[in-house]
């Protein structure tokens, strides 16, 4: 049995994947909760809408200053003070009562929730190379899990005690994971000496050395915006007539996403077989796809449940072929390509939030629409004009 086969056992990726579905998850928390969240600070739809952007934000600037530290020190240390941080953010944001205040509460989440981003890389590089991509299928298993039933728990959660014990009860989550993750975590050999200053430049020449990573991280962007065009204005459209729901109903239709996690499982073993560039096809004629089907279904709850399907299961289809696929690129440095994919992936999830506020502030349910089809074309046709390239970034 290999080294890796004896530190990553099918227990330690069960843990591992549910500790990024609970950090990942502090990002979606806020999702159906924005009605709600919009009638407490008496703040407008477009205002409300744009801490999803400031969230997504956070993130991004937490991809490009803290992701690459995985690449500089020692990541079970990292793991454990970042879940912290994320802890004492959430407990803070759950009793202020100023929408300025609250922002910027959201920006610090959205920062403090790169940890699993760092376990990734983590469980891949603990992962032998036959099984990776499986092992990276069964990590996104977690994180899936985390981005879809985050919006159940936090409407259920919000029903029972309102939308403030969300973040209470998120807070104590974390708090909780921290310690198990102190006892279970692997220890790791010292890492290769890097200057931070190297590690933030070079997810840059990294992006602009591989023309695969350059693709990648336009699937990722494009993918992501067109996830995040929906689950942006969701929550008002369903809130609204003919629907009228209450957050926790709302909350429900993160269940109707699961489909993303068996997509993520066969993705993963598609990459393992090479085959990667139909994987990505497939994906992407999801996501345009879903977007007709919601369009077309725009008052029907059932239109709704399979566009949002539909849609999910295409857009974490295309993640998790992205992701085999970079970290083959730059073996000894998975953080710092994961850090600057992933800043292309969540950049397109800002620009798609943040025009999506605007689109149902001013066209509604159809502007949605438009804007999330614009997506999708953005993400098939290049699926199907470009070829895969794998090339590692550290031989150009």
């Amino acid at each position: 049995m290999s080294t890796s086969e004896e530190r990553l056992n099918s227990s330690l990726v069960i843990v591992m994947a549910s500790a990024i579905g609970i950090i990942v998850a502090n990002l979606y928390y806020l999702q159906p909760l924005l009605h709600e969240v919009r009638s407490a600070f008496h703040v407008s739809t477009a205002s409300t809408s744009l801490l999803i952007t400031l969230i997504q934000v956070g993130y991004v600037i937490g991809l490009f200053f803290i992701l690459p530290l995985g690449d500089l020190f020692v990541r079970r240390n990292l793991i454990i003070i970042i879940f912290l941080v994320a802890a004492l953010a959430m407990a803070v944001a759950s009793f202020v009562h100023s929408f300025a205040v609250f922002a910027v509460l959201t920006v610090v989440i959205g920062l403090s929730s790169v940890a699993g981003q760092i376990i990734i890389p983590f469980g891949a590089d603990l992962a032998p190379d036959a099984q990776r991509g499986r092992v990276v299928g069964k990590l996104m298993t977690g994180l899936l899990g985390g981005v879809l039933l985050s919006r159940t728990l936090s409407g259920v959660i919000s029903e029972a005690i309102g939308w403030r014990g969300v973040y209470l009860v998120s807070a104590g989550l974390l708090v909780v994971t921290a310690v198990v993750l102190y006892f279970v975590l692997p220890q790791e050999r010292a890492r290769d000496r890097f200057e931070y200053r190297h590690l933030m430049t070079g997810g840059v020449t990294m992006l602009r050395n591989s023309r695969e990573l350059r693709r990648r991280g336009w699937f990722g962007a494009t993918a992501f915006g067109a996830f995040s065009v929906l689950w942006s204005t969701l929550a008002f459209h369903l809130s609204s007539a003919p629907f009228h729901y209450s957050s926790g109903v709302i909350g429900l239709f993160g269940l109707f996403g699961m489909a993303g996690i068996v997509t993520a499982n066969i993705t993963g073993r598609l990459a393992d077989q090479g085959r990667s560039t139909l994987a990505t096809q497939s994906a992407a004629f999801l996501i345009a796809t879903g977007f007709v089907v919601l369009y077309f279904g725009h008052d029907s709850v059932w239109f709704i449940i399979v566009g949002t399907i539909v849609l999910d299961a295409g857009a974490q289809g295309i993640h998790v072929s992205n992701q085999s696929i970079i970290y083959a690129l730059a073996p000894s440095q998975r953080s710092t390509i994961n850090s600057i994919y992933m800043v292309c992936f969540f950049t397109g999830a800002s620009v798609g939030s943040l025009l999506a506020g605007y689109a149902y502030a001013h066209y509604g349910w159809n502007g949605t629409c438009a804007v999330g089809a614009t997506f999708g074309l953005a993400t098939i046709i290049p699926a199907y004009a470009w070829r895969h390239e794998p090339r590692s970034v550290l031989a150009r």
